[in-house]
């Protein structure tokens, strides 16, 4: 495969002129009529590498109908205006920047805000909602746990007109700790490198702190059982979206040169997230755990995400991450990895006080039989907690 070496704003041997090759061009675009030379609607467009929460990254292959899947991201979950500033929160290197920063929120014709750093440091980002006036603002869970350790009351928020959440599931502590602090809602949603938005509180919804919020009208998305059969209301099943009369734009094509992979998700009909949760009475879906992540202990089935909720009300917790240990009786019990906030220290006691919180805010046999202290906790580039990498 020839390699075409472009260079802008500077000239080098062997290398094409970008500048002098923009200006020797018409302005007007003539679209090809040739078969061969035409690229639209299914065909391939982009690639993308999978987070890798529980695995080696995949490769997730979308066609040109991904973009326009993302019109309802923007307009109808992040709630941006053509006359506001959005600002989400995400490295270029992950699919998020094009949820977050392209594609919906062009099609919608907002101003985007970038922000370059090395290292998340919540002193820095603050103090842009007041000096820019962002107005729409979008972030993972990790961030706003940092947020919500800072002392807000010093810094003018009252520019964020809405606030977004995704990546991972929001703890409802984290939820209304910004709610008391800013007023502002966070409205959470779901999605994967797989999809588009698939599940949010989408705008004109009413928001359960907790809850991934309701299908998108693009997705047709259930909650099955190890068999495939829907699960009734209250019951934990895998989150899957249904492909037997239609596939929505924004659902992937497949793993690229992985056909096994591709087949093991999706089959008769569904794709299947790997995601747990429920369904409640009137259609809000509540966040389990990955499928790998659901920790068996003594015949129980224990959703990592509940108990990480119960310790983050802990004021002294910056973040927590929950995940199985091997023990020779219970098959496994629930071991929490925890990142305590500045100038608290981890000791004997305070695991006891850990445990005993979780065992009155929860069933008794859910409380982590270990915890272990930690000055930060394994995440992937795009701010995921790696539970994976805490089992043990």
């Amino acid at each position: 495969m020839d390699i075409m070496r472009i260079m802008v704003h500077g000239e080098r041997e062997g290398w094409l002129d970008f500048d002098n090759g923009i200006s020797d061009k018409s302005d007007v675009f003539e679209r090809p009529t040739d078969p061969e030379l035409l690229s639209c609607g299914r065909e391939p467009n982009l690639m993308f590498f999978t987070s890798g929460t529980t695995g080696y990254p995949k490769i997730a292959t979308h066609c040109h109908l991904y973009a326009l899947g993302h019109f309802i991201t923007a307009r109808y979950w992040h709630n941006v205006d053509p006359n506001g500033l959005h600002f989400t929160i995400s490295d270029t290197g992950w699919g998020k920047a094009l949820w977050g920063k392209l594609y919906g929120q062009w099609l919608s014709e907002t101003c985007v805000f970038v922000y370059d750093f090395d290292r998340f440091d919540a002193h820095k980002i603050l103090p842009m909602f007041k000096k820019y006036n962002i107005t729409t603002f979008c972030a993972p869970p990790t961030m706003y746990r940092f947020f919500i350790k800072e002392d807000l009351s010093k810094y003018d928020l009252s520019s964020i007109k809405y606030a977004t959440v995704a990546g991972e599931a929001l703890n409802p502590e984290v939820y209304n700790q910004f709610l008391n602090a800013t007023g502002v809602k966070l409205m959470e949603g779901f999605g994967q490198t797989e999809t588009t938005l698939s599940i949010g509180n989408f705008v004109g919804m009413t928001c359960r702190p907790g809850s991934m919020g309701k299908p998108s009208v693009m997705y047709d998305v259930d909650i099955v059982d190890p068999d495939g059969k829907p699960c009734k209301t209250g019951e934990t099943g895998e989150i899957v979206i249904r492909v037997d009369k239609k596939v929505p734009a924004g659902l992937f094509l497949g793993y690229y040169r992985d056909e096994e992979k591709t087949k093991e998700v999706w089959h008769d009909g569904l794709y299947h997230t790997g995601d747990t949760a429920w369904k409640d009475e009137d259609g809000y879906f509540w966040y389990v755990g990955r499928v790998d992540d659901v920790i068996k202990s003594s015949g129980y089935r224990i959703g990592p995400f509940e108990i990480e909720s119960v310790i983050m009300e802990l004021p002294y917790v910056l973040e927590c991450g929950v995940s199985a240990a091997p023990d020779p009786v219970r098959g496994q019990v629930v071991k929490a990895s925890i990142v305590l906030v500045k100038g608290k220290e981890g000791t004997d006691e305070l695991k006891k006080e850990i445990q005993d919180y979780v065992k009155k805010h929860t069933a008794p046999y859910k409380y982590p039989r270990i915890v272990e202290f930690r000055d930060e906790l394994p995440k992937t580039i795009s701010g995921k907690i790696r539970r994976a990498a805490l089992k043990g």
